[in-house]
């Protein structure tokens, strides 16, 4: 009967532990891994990063340049489920595939008009200073865009090699998981 009582005990404890992880991983906190090169030279492939949550558990617009990790699929309507099955510990379990969690900076807003000229960024009508880039940007074309409501625009530190706004459009803010912290 005493094996049974501490059998039920550490049970509950490790349950309790495994609801306090998946919750964490979903709001608060959680580590990710740099999937490819298009952030180089300030993220490389196969980095780990640690990830605030608490910007999309509150609904808080990211600033200018931050890092974020973002919900490629723009046309998808992400709902409590998606968070749970993109967290961390739970993907463990599930044959979930990360490959839609992308990691990429911030360049415009809501209400921005960026442009891309010459092989240029401007963000309504200023030329962006852009120390973090990789290498110079060869943009096929003049391009522009204006940012609507509710979304931003991203895009990756290496330009050239980088799958970004440019292709699959503005991000929801719903959509971006969270803010890159170190």
């Amino acid at each position: 009967m005493n094996f049974l009582k501490q059998l039920w005990s550490w049970f509950g404890s490790i349950a309790i532990s495994f609801v306090l992880v998946v919750f964490l991983g979903v709001f608060v906190f959680q580590s990710t891994k740099v999937m490819g090169h298009s952030m180089d030279p300030t993220l490389h492939d196969s980095q780990r990063v640690y990830v605030s949550k608490l910007s999309h558990t509150f609904n808080y617009e990211p600033n200018y340049e931050d890092i974020v990790i973002i919900d490629s699929r723009v046309d998808l309507k992400r709902t409590f489920k998606n968070d749970l099955l993109d967290s961390p510990l739970l993907s463990l379990f599930t044959k979930g595939d990360d490959k839609h969690v992308w990691i990429k900076r911030v360049i415009g807003k809501p209400g921005d008009r960026l442009e891309m000229k010459d092989d240029k960024l401007y963000r309504n009508g200023q030329l962006l200073e852009e120390p973090y880039l990789n290498e110079a940007m060869r943009a096929n074309g003049n391009k522009q865009w204006t940012v609507p409501d509710d979304h931003v625009f991203v895009m990756g530190d290496n330009r050239n090699n980088s799958m970004d706004s440019r292709v699959i459009g503005f991000v929801p803010l719903d959509h971006v998981l969270g803010k890159k912290l170190f």
